[in-house]
């Protein structure tokens, strides 16, 4: 699929609000679900087909879609691990912390990093923080009980 650097966006109606994607060569940099979209978004992208064949059923992991973390390397460690989650399955935040190389789910402060890296994931939906059960989430609370019950969750 051809990035063409921007910000696009698509009203969800199952959603209620836009999905809005930020690419930046040829890497997904954002994700968001604002009411109303950046002024300089437009509608046509593959991924955001892709999206809204996700919201209406469809299986797709987004394993394929490049995510760019700029985020501190201790949280992409964990963002990776919550980016292997399976479609339609969960995690608890002591099972992503346990996961991720060099935390330890019996420190306080390791599940800490584990929550602060869910609440600041910058592509929610594409690192499905969603199905980290008792976690924060970086979608809005409606969109990710939303996005959880598009896989039974």
């Amino acid at each position: 699929m051809a990035e063409v650097a921007g910000i696009y966006a698509r009203e969800s109606a199952y959603l209620d609000r836009y999905v809005q994607v930020g690419i930046a060569q040829e890497r997904v940099i954002s994700v968001s679900f604002p009411r109303a979209p950046d002024e300089e978004a437009t509608s046509d992208h593959d991924l955001l087909d892709r999206i809204e064949a996700y919201l209406e059923g469809e299986t797709d992991d987004f394993a394929d879609v490049t995510v760019a973390l700029t985020v501190p390397t201790d949280q992409r460690d964990v963002l990776e691990v919550v980016r292997e989650i399976p479609y339609g399955e969960e995690m608890t935040v002591e099972q992503v912390t346990r996961a991720t190389a060099a935390l330890d789910p019996d420190e306080d402060s390791d599940r800490t990093l584990v929550r602060e890296a869910l609440a600041e994931n910058p592509a929610p939906l594409l690192i499905p923080d969603h199905r980290v059960r008792d976690g924060p989430s970086a979608a809005p609370a409606a969109v990710e009980q939303k996005l959880r019950a598009v896989e039974g969750l």
